[in-house]
């Protein structure tokens, strides 16, 4: 795994470049030892990107970035693992590693709400009641962690009892901005913070725009809430639309600047936003009574034990051990009641002996 960070870390190098390396060695670790000893694949390595190569490879105190990074938590997940995010993937580049606090999206529907950071009350409203409503429905809602509407999505999110990930321009263990730290603290617990940045990176302003690359990729659909003219959130518009996304926009006034973005990209085919239900219909995803009604069908046909197991449970995992305690059942009985709620697809096993609700969607 230290091969993948020394990877993912490496700077002079571009996104789809180390992309066909990885294509070329197979791997992050036979890149670091051999790739200038097999001629037949070093000659296909720009100057550029071999000198990058070289001086990352003696620099040497990467060994020990890496331990302090799993020594406080952090997660580097790379685009050949098993649990990269198959939507990220299907992007023209993918970031080779995403580097999390918290977890990675995992849910069948995922939106992102992005928009101005001076946002209106109105603005925020929406971007609010929006996130709320689509977490509530099980959907994932992703977002940039910046003031104004993304921040309001990821509130919204909070509150809806779902996920909600913020992409972010600088390292996961920098919150940035720092009045976004109740956000910040919470969404590592319900949801995650990803950056494609070594942990410690401060926030530059190159690396936003970059960013929402991400957060279109990792969305089904983007909803632009406000945006003026030149607006960081016509960038993840673009971006959604590229890697061929839905993008909605909600309208505006006239003349108002927060609402000439979003009015423009209207005028441009943008799908106009002005029904949460209708917007939940074309997602796929239940409305909040239809979601309630299937889960209390489903919730009918079973057992005693598996009632009392299903009603500890919540979508933050609890261990085993827990789960007997907040029951009183054996372990035996617990055992039992999980595999009947796995096999209904009502709950999930996140790791050994670690168990969650799933999102009925």
């Amino acid at each position: 795994m230290k091969y993948r960070y020394w990877f993912a870390t490496l700077t002079g190098i571009s996104q789809r470049e180390k992309l066909s390396l990885l294509e070329a060695y197979g791997s992050a670790e036979e890149i670091f030892w051999n790739w200038e000893y097999q001629k037949e694949k070093a000659h296909r390595i720009p100057g550029e990107a071999a000198k990058a190569l070289e001086k990352a490879r003696v620099q040497p105190d990467w060994e020990n970035r890496y331990l302090q990074m799993t020594e406080e938590g952090i997660e580097l997940v790379c685009v050949d693992q098993p649990q990269y995010p198959e939507r990220l993937k299907q992007i023209y580049d993918p970031p080779y590693g995403l580097f999390v606090k918290g977890g990675l999206p995992k849910g069948k529907h995922a939106a992102a709400i992005v928009g101005a950071r001076s946002c209106s009350a109105y603005g925020q409203a929406v971007a609010e009641r929006l996130a709320k409503t689509l977490s509530g429905c099980g959907v994932d809602v992703v977002s940039g962690m910046a003031y104004g509407i993304d921040a309001a999505a990821h509130r919204g999110a909070l509150a809806g009892g779902g996920a909600t990930y913020g992409v972010l321009g600088c390292g996961v263990d920098v919150c940035y901005p720092g009045r976004n730290r109740e956000i910040y603290n919470r969404m590592q617990l319900q949801g995650g913070l990803l950056s494609e940045v070594a942990p410690g990176a401060r926030p530059l302003p190159f690396l936003f725009p970059l960013r929402n690359r991400i957060i279109s990729g990792l969305a089904d659909v983007v909803v632009v809430v406000e945006a003026r003219e030149r607006s960081g959130s016509l960038i993840t518009a673009d971006s959604a639309l590229e890697q061929g996304k839905n993008v909605y926009a909600v309208p505006g006034r006239v003349n108002d600047v927060l609402s000439y973005g979003c009015n423009w990209l209207i005028s441009q085919g943008a799908s106009i936003l002005f029904s949460e239900e209708e917007f939940l219909r074309e997602l796929g995803v239940f409305s909040p009574p239809e979601r309630e009604k299937n889960k209390n069908l489903m919730e009918k046909t079973l057992e005693k034990n598996e009632r009392l197991v299903y009603s500890v449970l919540d979508f933050t995992p609890l261990h085993i051990d827990q789960i007997l305690r907040g029951t009183g059942l054996e372990f035996t009985q617990a055992v039992v009641a999980l595999f009947r709620l796995q096999c209904l697809g009502l709950v999930k096993e996140i790791t050994k002996n670690q168990y969650s609700k799933t999102r009925l969607t």
